[in-house]
């Protein structure tokens, strides 16, 4: 008469068909993990656009600078904290913006000192509320928005806000896990999530 199988035996068999389970189907769960940190309301018709600062390849604010192309915003605030060379980051993207084609008219400066999504909203909001602002666009960083919109939203309620995703070089949600720098921003995003979440 066979023995049964051992515990121990069937804890490793489990384990092994767990992982090959895993491998097998990676794609789909680290797309899954990938699409939690996007948030695209999509564009709509606003009292202005706000460009979050850290990206320094320029896609937000050329996709802000878009949306006033579109008529969906007459002008773009453009958030900037003092962190580059000594200069505020807005100094460095409305000129950039400017050599792609747009007016420099349509950008409104924002220079902060804020360090954070958190205390960028805590610089920024009530700016938008001595201007009269009821409705605007948030833009940002397609890995960034979930997060950016929950911290603007708790920190915002009495604003009707929209997030528009601007495209990101390194990070795409279906396919961030191939290329190195991808795994980076994945890895560091979902970190402040965590962080945010517990109030830091």
């Amino acid at each position: 008469m066979a023995r049964p199988p051992s515990r121990f035996l069937k804890f490793t068999v489990s384990i092994i068909v767990g992982l090959a389970l895993l491998a097998a189907t990676h794609s789909l769960w680290l797309t899954a993990l990938g699409r939690l940190l996007v948030c695209d309301d999509g564009p709509a018709h606003a009292d202005i656009a706000v460009v979050l600062a850290g990206d320094y390849s320029g896609h937000r604010i050329l996709r802000a600078a878009q949306l006033v192309e579109q008529g969906y915003v007459p002008a773009v605030l453009v958030s900037g904290p003092h962190m580059l060379y000594g200069l505020y980051e807005c100094d460095l993207a409305i000129p950039f913006a400017v050599k792609h084609g747009s007016p420099e008219s349509w950008f409104i400066r924002e220079p902060h000192e804020a360090l954070s999504t958190r205390a960028e909203a805590a610089a920024i909001l009530p700016d938008l509320r001595r201007r009269g602002v009821h409705r605007f666009l948030l833009v940002t960083s397609n890995y960034h928005t979930a997060r950016a919109a929950r911290l603007f939203r708790a920190a915002g309620r009495d604003f009707d806000i929209r997030v528009v995703s601007a495209p990101d070089d390194w990070f795409n949600p279906g396919d961030w896990w191939r290329n190195r720098e991808g795994q980076k921003v994945f890895f560091m995003e979902w970190c402040k999530t965590v962080a945010s979440a517990l109030g830091m």
